[in-house]
């Protein structure tokens, strides 16, 4: 590949495709930004006010990127509840919507649980929004192991009679309510959706600090339970989807939830530990292998020289619920679905990307590894959907996704 921007016909976006163009010198902020860019499809965020966060974000400065969405959502919340005491509703729920993306995109890289920034003013600007806009959204609290996981249930306005369900949930950093292709394209086509924040994630880890888990069967079926006894549902219709590393849970929870009459993993994982050792110094692997302490001391001193390695694996030591990187790691190696796969039983989707970064090759390993009805999905370049979860080819994944579940569901 050339670097002589000459060879481009637009040297400010210079490469072979537009995913070419970075927009901060980080590829997990600079995908997390292209993320909060998509959502302008939906109203969710608008281009000038994710470019001017961006400009204020500096390269490996986890606290600049909260400071600069968070300023961003909180000049917005306090127009829109100004716009709202006035009895402006339309441009108050315009306003708290995307004061809500943002509350929550200050958050996506930022991991220190102690601090009350973690518990800021998402969740009430969405509700907000909710009312006032008069989207088909409502809050659903799913009782789990003493607790209950932070859910908003979609009802469909065209569905007729009991109608599919679809339920889905994100990975490692992104939150339901942002991935809106996927309620919003439910609820058009006539399915309910039920969108989750399960443990590891969103508020179900800041405010009822539940932590992953590799048998992500114990999640789904409290889940399936709730989902079979609302209103206006067909119990025999009902559909798992997971994003990113939701592609190792939701088959993870398919093989053992048999409720499930399809499953859908974008991307499909096979193996998460291997996934995340693939981004990683192949001398990391020797001293995983040595142990322990070989293990820690190596990773202690890779994080004292990288921001980036530093934050995630303190990021991912929260969410996992475990206090050194051997333990994290073994975490990560128990999620494994080599010896469950065969176990799904359901008509499963596994979708990739021709430029996925984070799990590559995973996709392919589950899909061979399935013995149930099964179709592989790729996202090659020429469909500009090419990149992580569609991130920035929202409406290609719609199209394609529910043209693939529509007469399956």
């Amino acid at each position: 590949m050339s670097t002589n921007t000459e060879a481009w016909p637009n040297p400010l976006i210079a490469g072979p495709r537009w995913t070419s163009h970075q927009f901060i010198a980080s590829e997990v902020m600079d995908d997390q930004i292209k993320h909060q860019l998509s959502m302008m499809f939906f109203g969710m965020s608008d281009l000038g006010e994710c470019l001017e966060v961006a400009r204020q974000i500096r390269v490996d400065d986890e606290e600049s990127w909260v400071a600069a969405w968070s300023e961003r959502a909180h000049a917005l919340q306090q127009r829109a509840e100004a716009a709202e005491k006035r009895g402006r509703n339309v441009t108050a729920g315009d306003a708290y919507l995307r004061a809500s993306t943002y509350w929550r995109a200050s958050l996506m890289h930022f991991s220190h649980p102690e601090d009350p920034r973690t518990r800021a003013n998402a969740i009430s600007s969405y509700d907000r929004y909710l009312t006032l806009s008069g989207y088909p959204g409502e809050p659903v609290r799913i009782p789990y192991e003493g607790s209950f996981l932070h859910s908003y249930l979609y009802r469909s306005p065209v569905a007729k009679g009991p109608a599919p369900l679809l339920i889905f949930f994100q990975g490692r950093d992104a939150w339901p309510e942002d991935t809106r292709w996927v309620y919003d394209g439910a609820i058009r086509r006539g399915y309910h959706c039920l969108s989750v924040q399960c443990p590891g994630q969103g508020l179900t880890l800041r405010l009822n600090n539940l932590p992953f888990r590799y048998d992500w069967e114990k999640v789904v079926t409290p889940i399936v339970d709730v989902a079979v006894t609302l209103d206006g549902v067909a119990p025999d219709r009902i559909g798992l989807m997971g994003l990113s590393f939701g592609g190792y849970l939701a088959p993870r929870a398919a093989a053992f939830e048999k409720r499930l009459k399809v499953c859908v993993a974008n991307p499909g994982v096979l193996h998460w530990g291997d996934s995340i050792r693939s981004g990683l110094p192949e001398s990391l692997g020797d001293a995983l292998a040595a142990g322990p302490e070989v293990f820690n001391g190596a990773v202690a001193s890779m994080a004292a020289h990288s921001p980036l390695a530093e934050w995630f694996l303190r990021d991912s030591a929260w969410k996992h619920g475990t206090s050194t990187p051997y333990e994290l790691f073994q975490e990560f190696d128990a999620c494994d679905l080599t010896d469950v796969a065969a176990g799904i039983e359901c008509e499963t989707l596994v979708m990739d990307g021709a430029e996925e970064r984070f799990s590559t090759g995973q996709a392919e390993l589950l899909y061979d590894a399935l013995a149930c009805p099964k179709e592989f999905m790729l996202f090659d370049e020429d469909s500009t959907a090419q990149l992580h979860c569609q991130n920035g080819g929202t409406a290609t994944a719609a199209e394609y996704t529910f043209d693939w579940l529509d007469g399956r569901l």
